[in-house]
């Protein structure tokens, strides 16, 4: 791949002015050679291979950053889902002891985040599976850096009901176990979940996936943002066209940070993800681009058209630029890390029921949104369940990250601080579907999964 001069000096306008940075590297390192039925030799195998990987990827990338000058905002590692790393222990601690190896190794090579902590019971759940999922309130309330995940519904296998009306009771004990419901925020439940996810809190390392590869997810929400802003008047088919060519310069940078990485590590380049994560920042919003687009606010009528616009455009630019564009890649919509998606649900302009909607067609889901915290188990099941169901019927990937935030009523703010952000407690319809979560059993997949 050639970088011509012309785009490295649009490259360095992007850093200096537009926010423009590779916002993860997550190199996913397979752990499932280290399984064994001692738990702590299981623990102390998995750190110190984690140690010695996250010690290089933090030097290595602020080489490659220092050489290139593009900033790499985040170093992260995922690793093999760990119900599978406890498989063969019998004892019941294993996976808190695991979990606070896998958050020591992240602390002691100055990695971020480490993720993969959790399991894959979209059809149903092995025993280990369930003593995973039962250990993350101490899990994540107990550790700093590490992120948990399930993956409870695909189009091929339909939605473990099961699982999700358990979920619904684990995180009132989550958010019970930490500090403003943090734990919460560090997990993320999935429908059609990615083995190649360089993001946080879902990223984990697939079963096929070789014994390393390294992702890179771009950001970018501020670049795209100044472009709109400067077509104030063109058609949407034309602003379709600016943004595609937008994103197909940073998607370009994003793997040439991404292939010198990689080879200085001496593992598989993976997947550069083209997904718009927003940040705190202000003017490195998604919300912001909509608005800049021709919306008074989002949530106003036209917000769902005009995030599929944008997303479609995003993956169009992406994929023009590389042949190994893979994990999320679409749009994020937090509502704790965005400044715009905060000010629309304080001003009223943006409810739950609209943010679901524009779930449809963005490709994260209901994500680093608040609730109030006496919110019953049932309704975050219920809200789990809906999300999952828009992914499971559309094939594609959504996700949820929830936080029953404790002692806080809709309208009240729950503050995490740095990339967290800060979440208004949204409004939650208060009606019961407590008869229908409770039935258990596993939605059917869709027809559409028939098709092989």
């Amino acid at each position: 791949m050639t970088i011509g001069l012309e785009e490295v000096f649009e490259t360095s306008g992007m850093i200096l002015f537009n926010h423009f940075d590779i916002r993860a590297v997550t190199l996913g390192v397979n752990l499932k050679d280290l399984a064994h039925p001692d738990h702590l030799r299981l623990a102390e195998a998995c750190r110190q291979r984690l140690s010695d990987w996250g010690g290089r990827l933090v030097r290595e990338a602020g080489e490659v950053s220092q050489a290139l000058g593009i900033p790499i905002v985040n170093k992260r590692i995922s690793i093999t889902p760990a119900a599978w790393l406890i498989e063969p222990c019998p004892e019941p601690r294993a996976a808190v002891v695991l979990a606070q190896a896998l958050d020591a190794a992240a602390a002691s090579a100055g990695i971020d985040f480490i993720g993969g902590f959790g399991a894959l019971v979209q059809k149903s759940a092995t025993a280990a599976d369930r003593r995973l999922m039962e250990s993350l309130p101490q899990a994540l309330a107990t550790t700093s850096r590490l992120c948990g995940f399930l993956n409870l519904a695909s189009t091929s296998a339909g939605i473990n009901m099961d699982a999700i009306a358990r979920l619904g009771h684990i995180l009132k004990d989550m958010a019970g176990a930490s500090e403003n419901a943090l734990a919460c925020a560090k997990f993320v439940a999935f429908a059609n979940a990615p083995e190649d996810n360089p993001f946080m809190a879902g990223a984990f390392h697939g079963a096929g996936e070789g014994d390393c590869a390294l992702n890179v997810g771009i950001s970018g929400p501020g670049v795209v943002r100044a472009v709109v802003e400067r077509h104030p008047d063109c058609d949407l088919t034309m602003l379709s066209e600016i943004i595609r060519r937008t994103v197909f310069k940073i998607t370009r940078a994003g793997e040439m940070v991404g292939r010198e990485l990689a080879k200085r590590l001496g593992v598989e380049f993976g997947v550069v993800d083209i997904s718009l994560a927003p940040t705190t920042a202000v003017g490195d919003s998604v919300g912001r681009i909509l608005v800049a687009m021709g919306l008074e606010q989002v949530g106003a009528p036209g917000t769902t058209a005009a995030l599929a616009l944008l997303i479609d455009a995003v993956k169009r630019g992406g994929a023009m630029a590389s042949g190994h564009v893979g994990g999320l890649s679409g749009t994020f919509i937090p509502v704790s890390e965005d400044l715009a998606m905060i000010e629309a649900v304080e001003s009223g302009a943006l409810n739950l029921e609209k943010l679901e909607a524009m779930t449809a067609v963005c490709s994260v889901g209901l994500d680093m949104f608040a609730v109030p915290g006496d919110t019953p188990a049932h309704a975050l099941a219920g809200l789990i369940a809906d999300e999952l169901a828009i992914g499971v019927a559309n094939h594609k990937t959504t996700g949820v990250r929830v936080i029953p935030a404790p002692g806080k009523q809709a309208g009240d703010s729950v503050d995490f601080g740095g990339l967290l952000g800060r979440a208004p407690v949204m409004r939650l319809n208060t009606f019961s579907g407590e008869k229908f979560i409770t039935r258990g059993g596993r939605l059917p997949a869709p027809v559409l999964a028939l098709k092989n």
